[in-house]
């Protein structure tokens, strides 16, 4: 029997936005965000959705916060932080 294999690494590019989003958060809780995104990376698990129009790309829900990101061939770049109060408004 063959033990199960680890997902290939993939890298990560953060847009200034998601940066400054992230920045503006408080400390425990933006780690508490980059340990929920590092799972997500590690074992391709959490509570991951593809969106729906008029939105694009995936989020990825982290507490009361939500990660959106996009996918690409082998990195994820992710365009923005933000509180499940402000995450989908335009």
């Amino acid at each position: 029997m063959t033990e199960p294999t680890a997902p290939q690494p993939i890298g990560v590019v953060w847009s200034p936005e998601a940066r400054a989003e992230l920045r503006a958060i408080d400390r425990e809780t933006a780690m508490q965000i980059l340990h929920c995104l590092d799972r997500y990376l590690a074992n391709r698990t959490g509570d991951v959705k593809k969106l729906k129009p008029p939105f694009t790309g995936f989020r990825l829900r982290c507490g009361d916060h939500r990660v959106f990101f996009d996918e690409r061939d082998e990195s994820i770049a992710i365009t923005g932080v933000r509180h499940r109060r402000e995450a989908y408004r335009s």
